[in-house]
């Protein structure tokens, strides 16, 4: 059932292009949010070992700061989803790439672990806000028979980010990608030059008797909140594989015997080619189907084929290995559908709070799940020490 603010919104008629500045803009916003966002999980290990970190306390400060990096993104949805709902689409948009922009210059500069923390989680913080802000404006910009190729075109250009951040690392040091990163987004400030706020946004705006950017008002009605939490669950197996599988890939690499050294890097370019095919091809497929679900129920059955191989296929080559991070990002690749459903469940006036803090929370799930990780780490070295004392 519509509520009365959806109900107000069949009357705006979206009549952006596939093409119009705001996707244009919310692509590469994208492009860079993934390229800065991942960066960190491309030079975890060279950055650290420069700061004379080395074996597990390089694991345990890259799941640190990595942890610091989503606990930022956490906190950073929820402000920048109240504000984009209060102040605007655009306001989010661009002021969250200004703060990463800027927080990511920074970190080119850290020599320690602390200032490292401190401007990952503030990088987190800008981070957060870019992506849902940009799917709002695009989803109310775009008529509903476009918006899944317009929002397969912000996936397509944004992960491929990733990629990118992969080949950059590549050819220069940690200090330099993070430049490059800061630098990117400083640049696309400069595209904000035609891009109109949402008809809808603006509508909601006049009517002042509208509570606009409630988040908590998403928890009062168990309706709500349970299609609320539904929104959040289907997008955890994405960051389960991305937060935790790629990200610490070298190191499940030794215990699963790959042959030979697993580079992150290369597992993060893997992973996010295989997420540009698949977000093109969930695209395309919902807008085929008709059906967004649909398509988040055929991906999540390969997310769990590609889970499987991933942990079972042990002794496998390294370029075996490579193709199934591969196929992990393709079976994952439903990101922004995923996204632009949570955004179709509401209403205007809280569209923005629940398309921000949505992926964030989705985020945030990598802390509990690298803290039970390295709980069943520990764990299992206790047990395989205890073993050995048995034998001796």
């Amino acid at each position: 059932m519509l509520s009365s603010q959806q109900e107000q919104e069949k009357n705006i008629q979206p009549k952006a292009g596939l093409l119009s500045a705001a996707v244009i803009v919310a692509s590469l916003g994208y492009f860079v949010d993934v390229y800065d966002l991942l960066l960190f999980s491309i030079v975890r290990v060279p950055s650290l070992e420069s700061m004379g970190y080395f074996g597990q306390t390089l694991t345990d400060n890259g799941i640190f700061l990595l942890n610091v990096q989503m606990i930022g993104l956490l906190l950073g949805g929820i402000f920048w989803g109240i504000l984009g709902d209060k102040k605007g689409r655009l306001s989010v948009l661009f002021g969250s790439i200004f703060m990463y922009s800027v927080a990511n210059i920074a970190n080119g500069f850290v020599n320690t672990i602390e200032a490292y923390a401190v401007w990952r989680f503030i990088a987190g913080v800008g981070l957060a806000g870019e992506l849902g802000a940009g799917i709002t404006l695009v989803a109310e910009l775009i008529s509903k028979e476009k918006r899944g190729y317009a929002t397969t075109i912000v996936a397509a250009v944004g992960v491929s980010g990733a990629v990118a951040a992969y080949f950059v690392a590549q050819f220069f040091d940690w200090r330099t990608c993070y430049f490059i990163g800061g630098g990117l987004g400083l640049s696309l400030l400069l595209l904000r030059i035609g891009v109109s706020e949402s008809g809808m946004f603006g509508k909601t705006k006049e009517q002042e008797h509208v509570n606009r950017g409630d988040f908590f008002s998403l928890f009062s009605s168990k309706d709500r909140f349970f299609k609320y939490l539904r929104c959040i669950i289907i997008g955890v197996p994405l960051w389960f594989v991305v937060g935790i599988l790629i990200t610490l890939s070298p190191e499940f690499g030794k215990v699963l015997g790959v042959q030979g050294n697993v580079n992150a890097g290369a597992a993060v370019a893997c992973c996010y080619a295989g997420l540009v095919l698949g977000d093109i091809a969930s695209g395309l497929l919902s807008q085929w189907l008709k059906s967004r679900l649909k398509v988040v129920y055929v991906y999540l059955f390969l997310s769990v084929i590609g889970i499987a191989a991933y942990f079972f296929l042990s002794g496998i080559s390294l370029f075996a290995f490579y193709a199934i991070c591969l196929f992990l990002g393709f079976s994952v690749g439903y990101w922004v559908i995923f996204m632009t459903i949570a955004a179709e469940q509401f209403g205007t006036n809280i569209r923005a709070t629940v398309t921000t803090t949505v992926p964030n929370f989705v985020r945030g799930a990598v802390v509990p799940l690298s803290l039970l990780f390295q709980f069943l780490i520990k764990c299992l070295t206790e047990h395989l020490y205890m073993q050995e004392l048995l034998w001796v």
